[in-house]
């Protein structure tokens, strides 16, 4: 196995028997090799090995530590030298070649798209998932950002969260923060307050001109409270650092940030805010320029399996997005769902929508404005 490292909803569904891993056309994938671009901490090694010795499958690992990097590993080998792609499913849009077609394909046949939970396959093709009609990338994975927080720490409450509150008098140099992250979680508490209207951030998808408006307003209103700044953080190694070497007390971060510090130490939480969770899925799907799709094909449907899909929410505390997953998640995993994620919470949840052509370089751009103040 060649590893290479660059460093559900659970929701109530009823179990379902796994199906077998191989099915006839799978069969054909008994040998050779698949190759996958996925998230760091996606395919831990339990999952790798799990997949190799039930498939035959040698599985070439490659992983990545935010969109923009899959993004841009892709587009410049011209879409080749993958077979498997994980990508967020808001950023499906942007695989894109110069004559606008997608890098992926339209899912094969043989993947047991069936195993997705039905509501978020729905919902993942106005989200991105699908080009010209088609489906080209699955639901594989759903978490939110809300915030992390120190219960211990003076001035620090759970009740009644805001992401206002990463500017309090008791977070002065004491707050983690994702800084294209950030300009939705502070916009989405500025609209709340009526300081910057935006339609619960809505309004950014609409043109540059009104994403202009609302970064700018949300990213000046941050750097005149940059005492505040703790910590930024891009993937989920910095996002733990911030807690466990940078002194930061309370975060908007991933949830698995603060699920797994939760695991360590009880006094830090997960908690959602009261103007919304924000919500991604990440999806994957097959290369249009793939050479393995027998063998990609296998993979697909090895991680559709639920008794896999709770191996990667244990492995990550991350949702599966694979109908009955959950029950084959842990105790401990299922106690921490029960707690953050309450009827309130699942009621009031903000999806990440489809990048626009605008959005990223916009985002980007206020995004080093915060950074650099």
């Amino acid at each position: 196995m060649k590893l290479t490292r660059r460093t559900a909803i659970r929701l109530g569904a009823s179990a379902v028997a796994a199906p077998m891993v191989l099915r006839a056309h799978d069969a054909l994938a008994q040998s050779g090799t698949v190759r996958v671009l996925a998230w760091q901490d996606y395919i831990q090694p339990n999952i790798a090995e799990k997949f190799e010795a039930d498939t035959g499958i040698t599985l070439e690992l490659t992983t990545f530590g935010s969109n923009t990097e899959a993004e841009s590993t892709i587009r410049s080998a011209g879409g080749s030298g993958f077979d498997v792609v994980f990508p967020s499913i808001t950023n499906v849009p942007n695989y894109l070649d110069d004559d606008g077609n997608s890098y992926f394909q339209p899912i094969p046949e043989g993947v047991n798209t069936g195993n997705v939970i039905p509501s978020f396959l729905r919902d993942s093709a106005t989200l991105g998932g699908t080009h010209n009609g088609e489906q080209i990338a699955l639901p594989f994975t759903w978490g939110t950002e809300g915030m992390t927080l120190d219960t211990s720490a003076e001035g620090i409450n759970a009740d009644d969260l805001s992401y206002g509150d990463l500017f309090t008098d008791a977070t002065v140099g004491k707050a983690a923060f994702r800084q294209k992250s950030a300009l939705f979680g502070i916009g989405l508490y500025l609209d709340a307050t009526g300081e910057v209207p935006s339609n619960r951030m809505y309004d950014v998808y609409k043109s540059e001109e009104e994403a202009r408006r609302v970064f700018g307003a949300v990213a000046q209103w941050m750097i005149e409270r940059k005492d505040h700044f703790g910590a930024f953080w891009n993937n989920a190694t910095e996002a733990t650092a911030a807690f466990k070497d940078a002194g930061c007390v309370i975060g908007q971060t991933w949830d698995t940030t603060g699920l797994l510090l939760n695991r360590e130490n009880p006094d830090m939480v997960y908690r959602a805010p009261k103007e919304g969770i924000i919500t991604w899925m990440d999806s994957f799907g097959v290369m249009r320029e793939a050479q393995n799709i027998d063998q990609a094909v296998a993979f697909m449907n090895f991680m559709l399996q639920p008794e896999v899909g709770g191996m990667f929410s244990n492995n990550t505390g991350y949702n599966s997005a694979v109908t009955g997953a959950a029950e084959f998640a842990s105790e401990e995993f299922k106690t921490q769902f029960n707690e953050v994620y309450t009827q309130d919470v699942l009621g009031n949840m903000w999806w990440w929508q489809a990048e626009t052509p605008f959005l990223a370089p916009t985002q980007n751009e206020f995004s080093e404005i915060i950074t650099n103040a």
